[in-house]
């Protein structure tokens, strides 16, 4: 049974304390910038007295549409001040995505990067109440009528009374089985049991009041366990963000690359030069760089300096066993996780390994509070062969925003207890080891990314020269999928290249979803009832890959 806990005091609350706690300990560090969590609690006062002066009240929520840095902490942390729920929003949306997703969500604010200055007017545009803009970026905002994010951080505006005892908690976007985003609602209680497990995973007891916050973190003090972390899988995911808060939870310390893309030797310079003892990573995504950057720093005899480093967590995407043998082969103190986990909730299993010893292939210890469920419900029997849904009564959230059917599907309860079953498919080998055989609904999990196929197949259809496209993953060494699609022509596709392909749907879609490889055929292979058949198509796609890879 899971733990449950009364807590006496909203997710604002809990941070507070945890930043009254560490005081001029370093909460977030980026590059040559620096905050100290008194800096850091002031900034975000101010940020939220100026989001409230904008029409920013309880229960609203506040979109965030920001690369990790330390002006998305700031914004999480005035939302929760107002009682506010913040809203990931992916920084590489194009306009008609941040349209829909500010539309579903009723969003009041909206906090986003300069770079997305072009796309926010039109996104804005038409939506039934405004939504106050917070620019990031630089001392004026570009877009008419936008506050820049330091003028609001320096807001003289006063700060409203503030409500010690806010349900609220957040709103994660996650991926839908249209490609629309859904709204997965996470209250107060949800979000604690998730952001104190820091305390759980140290043996501590879960705490309920400020006051046993500030307890909490004088233990881990005193064992030498406050911890130091850097995500690098991006906190616009459930994974990055949960991890970031729990570590402000903890009274830890934040470390951000400044790069905005993958820089592989600026990991391993913040890692020995801030004493990471944490990391967050996608699978064999961020993996690989990271141990061919070792490897040539060897190489080139200036080894980087791993002995901090205890921890390194992977959710819910390919981290291969040889990966993980490399980075344990230099990793003196390091212990690898790789869990299972969902927006809609988790625990589901999990993988640590401490040695090379410890390393399998693939399988996965059963949570504690996990179960295979088959389709009457009941456990699947251990070596059975049979496959079930994997369904966890950890941390629950509320369900899916505006879905009530969707929310009953998928939030279940079993023999008394509410379950989560988002749909991943596994089972259990003879031993009780987990294995994940993926979703059954087709999603193509490219580097932590997940992508619908049907909405890319909607925008190659909008090219003129496609009559038929199908859209399936492909197995990819780096990022455990990668998108590829089959298509069939309207009229001649002889004279259309890929790259035009790729573009157009790139044009209308984030860039992630865009097809890395185009097969052409004259007929898409489709089953007797007219379905296409995606097994096949893939088997296709997958072989021409591969000798293609062979004879090149």
């Amino acid at each position: 049974m899971p733990e449950t806990a009364e807590w006496k005091m909203s997710v604002a609350g809990a941070l507070r304390a945890a930043a009254k706690e560490a005081g001029d300990r370093p909460a977030v560090i980026q590059g040559d910038r620096q905050r100290g969590y008194r800096e850091l609690s002031a900034r975000a006062e101010r940020v939220a007295a100026s989001l409230a002066e904008r029409g920013v009240r309880p229960g609203s929520t506040v979109g965030i549409a920001l690369h990790n840095s330390v002006e998305y902490v700031e914004a999480v942390l005035a939302a929760f001040t107002l009682g506010a729920r913040p809203v990931n929003v992916n920084y590489r949306y194009r306009e008609p995505e941040l349209r829909y997703v500010l539309g579903h969500i009723g969003a009041a604010a909206l906090v986003y990067e300069t770079a997305l200055a072009d796309r926010v007017p039109g996104a804005v545009a038409g939506l039934p109440a405004p939504v106050a803009l917070l620019e990031v970026g630089g001392e004026d905002a570009t877009v008419p009528g936008a506050l820049s994010f330091e003028r609001a951080a320096a807001s003289t505006a006063a700060l409203p009374a503030l409500d010690e005892d806010s349900p609220h908690g957040i709103i994660l976007l996650t991926g839908g089985t249209t490609g629309r985003p859904k709204g997965v609602i996470w209250d107060r209680d949800g979000l604690l049991g998730i952001l104190t497990s820091v305390f759980r995973q140290h043996g501590l007891a879960s705490p309920v009041t400020p006051g046993q916050v500030r307890e909490r973190i004088r233990e881990l003090r005193a064992a030498d366990g406050i911890p130091v972390v850097l995500p690098m899988s991006p906190l616009m995911h459930g994974t990055g963000f949960f991890h970031a808060l729990r570590t402000l939870m903890a009274g830890g310390t934040l470390c951000f690359c400044a790069s905005r893309s993958l820089d592989a030797d600026e990991v391993w310079r913040v890692v020995g030069r801030y004493g990471v003892t944490e990391m967050v990573i996608v699978g064999d995504a961020f993996g690989r760089p990271l141990v061919d950057a070792l490897a040539a720093a060897e190489h080139a005899g200036r080894p980087y300096d791993l002995d901090s480093l205890r921890r390194m967590t992977s959710s819910g995407v390919l981290w291969s066993v040889d990966v993980k043998r490399q980075l344990l082969r230099r990793g003196r103190n390091l212990t690898l996780v790789d869990n299972i986990s969902a927006s809609e909730g988790g625990p589901f299993g999990q993988a640590e390994a401490r040695s090379e010893a410890d390393l399998n292939d693939g399988r996965f210890a059963l949570s504690p509070v996990a179960r295979v469920l088959d389709e009457h419900d009941r456990d699947v029997e251990p070596g059975s062969g049979r496959t079930g849904v994997l369904a966890s009564a950890g941390p629950q959230p509320v369900g899916y925003l505006d879905d009530p059917a969707r929310t009953a599907r998928i939030w279940r309860v079993i023999d008394g207890v509410r379950y989560a079953v988002p749909g991943d498919l596994a089972s259990l080998d003879a031993d009780g080891r987990l294995v994940l055989l993926g979703r059954g609904d087709g999603v193509v999990n490219t580097g932590g990314e997940k992508v619908f196929p049907e909405e890319v197949e909607q925008a190659l259809l909008s090219h003129p020269a496609v009559d038929d496209a199908i859209v399936v993953g492909v197995p990819d060494p780096r990022w455990g999928q990668t998108v590829a699609a089959m298509v069939a022509p309207a009229n001649r596709l002889d004279g259309v290249p890929d790259e035009e392909l790729t573009r157009h749907v790139r044009d209308r879609l984030a860039g992630y979803k865009s097809p890395r490889r185009i097969v052409r055929v004259a007929v898409i292979p489709r089953t007797p009832a007219g379905k296409a058949d995606r097994p096949l198509i893939k088997q296709m796609v997958t072989e021409q890959a591969t000798t293609q890879e062979t004879t090149s």
